[in-house]
């Protein structure tokens, strides 16, 4: 009978594509995944490598394994589910990959709830930026990914995910309160007004800057990016010291820094998405259905609350 750790190493070598990348992910060392595949190839009798430089390319063989190991790989997740579905009470580990200004707004409510609700349910969350969050959740890395769509910015489909959608966020222009603005900074009313002002951005070949230089272009200018950071919270920061201006989803307003900041509308209110994904297979998990509850709840409750989401 094959083992099905070993193919499940299969599995992850076609995803991840180096030997080196599976033994990161699963906190193996190189030699031990090389030898469990190479196990796993005796076992079978039949070739399912060949080498391409320091590369394993897959056989057809092994291209077969790979698909039947997903179908296995999903059995399994359904079996789980299905046992603790059986359960009087909701036991378990949640494994989930968030954005920071979802952890800061939306995470904190939505575990204290869990808790509250579901206390031998254990919530791990971990920072990850949205795109490989959900490939880690396809991955199964993590069982919940809560990730982020910017205007026109479709992230990479993973089939198999299950999204739906949490709020939308409002983005405004960010500028630093009237009492720790320049006189140029008082001055602006609209995008356009701020071509001469400097700029802090996200790193380029995230969705958020890639939109924003785009809203700034579609303005008539091209925006004097001096300040460079994925920490949203230091965009906040930045702006509130009258050192910057920038383009800011309402969430990353709903801390203390609120009254420090100017907010402007833009034209048309653009929004960017926040939602969770988690695979189909998951859709039997009691636990993972009440924490998408807990959160589609809390985002609601924001939503009441502040005119910056909905």
């Amino acid at each position: 009978m094959l083992d099905v750790r070993r193919l499940k190493l299969l599995w992850e070598l076609e995803r991840r594509g180096t030997v080196s990348a599976v033994a990161k992910a699963l906190n193996f060392s190189s030699s031990a995944v090389s030898q469990q595949l190479t196990l796993l190839e005796r076992e079978l009798g039949t070739p399912l490598f060949t080498r391409s430089g320091r590369r394993l390319e897959l056989s057809g063989a092994a291209l077969e394994l790979v698909a039947q190991t997903e179908t296995i790989l999903a059995a399994i997740e359904h079996a789980e589910h299905a046992v603790n579905g059986l359960q009087s009470h909701l036991t378990g580990t949640l494994r989930v990959a968030s954005f920071q200004t979802a952890m800061l707004s939306l995470i904190p409510r939505a575990i204290q709830k869990m808790r509250e609700q579901h206390p031998e349910v254990r919530v791990e969350i971990m920072q990850y930026e949205p795109e490989t969050g959900m490939r880690e959740t396809w991955l199964r890395g993590f069982d919940l990914v809560i990730a982020e769509q910017y205007p026109g910015h479709a992230p990479e489909h993973f089939s198999g995910l299950d999204r739906k959608p949490l709020l939308h966020d409002r983005i405004h222009l960010a500028l630093p309160a009237k009492d720790n603005s320049s006189a140029e900074l008082q001055r602006v009313k609209q995008l356009s007004d701020t071509a001469e002002l400097p700029w802090v951005m996200e790193p380029r070949g995230a969705a958020s800057r890639h939109w924003a230089e785009q809203a700034c272009r579609v303005a008539g200018f091209e925006p004097d990016v001096r300040f460079v950071t994925a920490d949203l919270q230091a965009h906040l920061q930045l702006v509130a010291s009258g050192n910057a201006v920038s383009l800011l989803p309402g969430l990353v307003h709903l801390g203390n820094q609120t009254q420090r900041v100017r907010l402007l509308p833009l034209p048309d209110q653009p929004h960017r998405t926040v939602f969770t994904a988690a695979r189909i297979a998951s859709r039997a998990n009691p636990a993972l259905r009440a924490l998408r509850q807990v959160l589609a709840a809390e985002a609601a409750e924001l939503a009441i609350h502040t005119d910056l989401i909905a």
